[in-house]
């Protein structure tokens, strides 16, 4: 037994080893188990059954400001991920931007790019600047593939590092449940496995950097998230709940600021 365990540990030493990977700019090393395309294919189906199964808001205000803004953020990133020669990074995207009727303050953005948007996180929003935040925010998860990360940690603690599709064969529900969580979708906080404080500072910075180059005001973060930290009191909205203290975010982002000056259009 002794033997067998050891052997564990070594195959998944070997192969935590060989699936490591570099968040974009930042050089964070991270552990990605998975191969994105088949995360890709997951996302599809799971994006597809949450669109069917919640009312999708196809016009009006709210709606075109998703759509505007996300369609001058995906640009900003492909131009982004050109200019640092990591383009093969979007291959698999397929941008999509929705909005759905919910009274849960929640983003998300899956493998691919397919992003939704909560409507009642949109009064938050405020205006197009502050959309821009929580879509470069989302985006930038993707980008970073923090996602894969959370989910390799999902089925190395269920599964001891099963292969994705062996997991998916053999304990279909409880993995479909990790991939759900492991992107945010999901209107319960308890479902959610909250990103690290490092991936949302990550994002956070990545985020800024592409809001920037698409033309917004990077200013509008800081003003964002002063308004969602007003939002806490005693029942912290779920896109609150799972973020660094806001206190702490806003200074980091202050901090950044200055930075963004050279990715201005």
């Amino acid at each position: 037994m002794k033997i067998f365990q050891k052997f564990i540990i070594v195959f998944l030493l070997i192969t935590i080893t060989h699936s490591c990977s570099t968040v974009p700019i930042l050089g964070r090393k991270q552990i990605n188990l998975l191969p994105e395309s088949q995360l890709v294919g997951m996302s599809l189906t799971s994006y597809k059954e949450f669109l069917d199964t919640n009312q999708v808001i196809g016009s009006g205000p709210y709606f075109d400001m998703v759509k505007k803004t996300g369609n001058k953020i995906a640009f900003a990133v492909g131009n982004f991920m050109a200019q640092n020669n990591l383009s093969n990074r979007l291959d698999d995207f397929n941008w999509e931007f929705n909005l759905v009727k919910s009274d849960v303050p929640n983003a998300w953005c899956m493998p691919g790019g397919k992003v939704v948007f909560y409507e009642a996180i949109m009064p938050i929003c405020m205006n197009e600047d502050g959309v821009a935040v929580v879509m470069g925010h989302e985006i930038a998860h993707a980008v970073a593939r923090h996602g894969n990360e959370r989910m390799s940690q999902g089925l190395i603690a269920q599964f001891g590092g099963m292969a994705l599709d062996v997991a998916l064969k053999e304990q279909p529900e409880q993995t479909r449940s990790i991939f759900l969580s492991a992107y945010g979708v999901g209107a319960q906080v308890g479902l959610m496995l909250p990103y690290s404080r490092k991936h949302e500072y990550e994002a956070d910075e990545l985020g800024l950097i592409f809001m920037t180059m698409a033309g917004y005001n990077p200013n509008e973060a800081v003003a964002f998230w002063k308004r969602m930290s007003k939002l806490g009191g005693g029942n912290v909205p779920e896109y609150l709940s799972t973020h660094p203290l806001s206190e702490k975010r806003i200074q980091a982002l202050e901090k950044l600021l200055p930075e963004m000056e050279k990715y201005k259009p």
